[in-house]
């Protein structure tokens, strides 16, 4: 499968060790960030199944996207990038996709390779998926086990991972199914899939989670209800829609956001600014946690881009004090608790993060993960159950190694870790963090980091 970006980019590749240390002058700048990896995704796949051609401005470019753009691709969706952050899908139609003549690799994107599971489904196709050594030990079983009460077939290795085989149904079933944990991926899952099943598909969230799929789908012409149902809510798709073609801005990434957000709050006398990020209320639980623990965060030119509200924060160094994070936030900041462990541990006071469970099945066991690299720098934190407690205040931070276990957002954490530690911090990988945020480290040291080659990688 040719890996190479339209516009001549290589796939990044596992890559040197790096070393974050203390900036030497307050981190200042107007940066925007690289756009949101979770409506990057769905832009290609809802446009790969409208009819007409969609362009898209402003998607993330980072090799998770960009497998999944390929994917399409092989499933018979034109695909094609015009400039850096510029492309145009020509839609195959709901029920025009075919069978790709090779193994679909989705690297080490779990949310392409849950997401496709649920159109490969519903379409008359065979396919086989596979992913690298950090994806093959991510559990599917979550998604294909709902998705195979619609008429798919599903083969996979012991625990339902990749790689993974997909007879999808001739005649697709709707589905109506009650998520037993709260998961953005396994609802968009089964959304994609009762796109092309008659009748109407229904999923009951037991708490609401990120609502870009329900978003997009209306973009695209899709009649989708979501109904207020106890603490969580109800929705419900109509199958075989006619999706049409309507083009889509893709904001800034608030996942990536949280980087340079936590830098400038924990560097002395940092003010930065942060242009067009998305702020959808369902992806704002990080902000509202740090405004919470003292952050100076402001909200500027608030506006609308591709059905999504997007703004710009003004983000001021601030002293922070420990918090106690309610279970409730996590599906709004899902991705965002390591880089949140790393002000905790630099706040004054104790925090408790709560109901963390879902991080034991993210690119790594990023709970597990997040633990190590607090306590390798030096910070006092123990988990009970699925809660995580910081001690916060630490005498002296920093000075570790970071194992990033193939995991982005944990190196980028360890990295602004390092930044305002006493001694550095140093991770053991860095090739993984353009999957999702390609160019994060000339942009951090664009702002004042100071981020560095180990001396045996320079």
């Amino acid at each position: 499968m040719n890996l190479e970006t339209p516009h001549g980019r290589q796939f990044p590749r596992p890559g040197a060790s790096l070393r974050a240390r203390r900036a030497i002058a307050p981190l200042r700048g107007r940066i925007a960030v690289p756009g949101d990896k979770s409506i990057s995704h769905r832009a290609l796949m809802f446009a790969g199944l409208a009819i007409g051609e969609t362009r898209i401005t402003g998607l993330l470019e980072g090799e998770d996207v960009l497998r999944t753009a390929v994917a399409m691709r092989a499933l018979g969706a034109h695909v094609l990038c015009d400039a850096p952050g510029i492309w145009r899908v020509i839609g195959a139609g709901i029920g025009g996709l075919h069978s790709p003549e090779d193994v679909l690799d989705m690297g080490n994107s779990g949310t392409a390779a849950r997401l496709l599971c649920g159109i490969l489904a519903s379409h008359d196709i065979f396919a086989v998926m596979t992913g690298d050594a950090s994806l093959r030990r991510r559990p599917m079983r979550r998604v294909i086990d709902p998705l195979a009460a619609c008429g798919a077939v599903f083969a996979a290795r012991a625990g339902g991972r990749l790689p993974l085989a997909v007879t999808g149904a001739a005649d697709a079933l709707p589905l109506s199914y009650r998520l037993p944990v709260a998961s953005a991926q396994v609802k968009s899952a089964l959304l994609l899939a009762g796109l092309n099943a008659r009748g109407i598909t229904e999923i009951e969230e037991p708490e609401p989670t990120r609502d870009h799929s329900e978003n997009m789908l209306r973009h695209f012409g899709a009649a989708v209800s979501v109904i207020p149902h106890g603490h969580g809510k109800l929705v419900r798709l109509h199958g075989q829609p006619e999706l049409m073609a309507a083009d889509i801005v893709v904001p800034g990434d608030p996942s990536s956001a949280a980087f340079p957000i936590v830098a400038a709050l924990l560097v002395p006398g940092s003010r930065i600014v942060i242009e067009g990020v998305g702020l959808n209320p369902l992806r704002t639980g990080l902000v509202a946690t740090l405004i919470e623990m003292g952050a100076d965060i402001v909200i500027t030119n608030r506006r609308e881009a591709g059905g999504e509200p997007v703004g710009d924060l003004v983000v001021s160094a601030s002293s922070l004090q420990g918090s106690d994070v309610p279970a409730e936030r996590a599906p709004s900041m899902i991705d965002e608790y390591p880089i949140l462990a790393v002000a905790c541990a630099l706040a004054r006071g104790p925090s408790r993060l709560r109901g963390l469970g879902e991080l034991r099945v993210k690119e790594s066991d990023r709970l597990a993960a997040t633990l190590a690299m607090l306590r390798v720098n030096g910070a006092t934190v123990e988990v009970e159950g699925d809660d995580m407690i910081i001690a916060g205040g630490a005498n002296r931070l920093g000075g570790g190694r970071v194992i990033t276990h193939m995991d982005h957002r944990l190196a980028m954490s360890a990295l602004v870790m390092g930044l305002a530690a006493d001694a550095p911090v140093a991770i053991d990988d860095a090739g993984f963090i353009d999957t999702s945020f390609p160019g994060f480290v000339d942009l951090m040291r664009g702002l004042g980091a100071v981020i560095e080659p180990m001396e045996e990688d320079a």
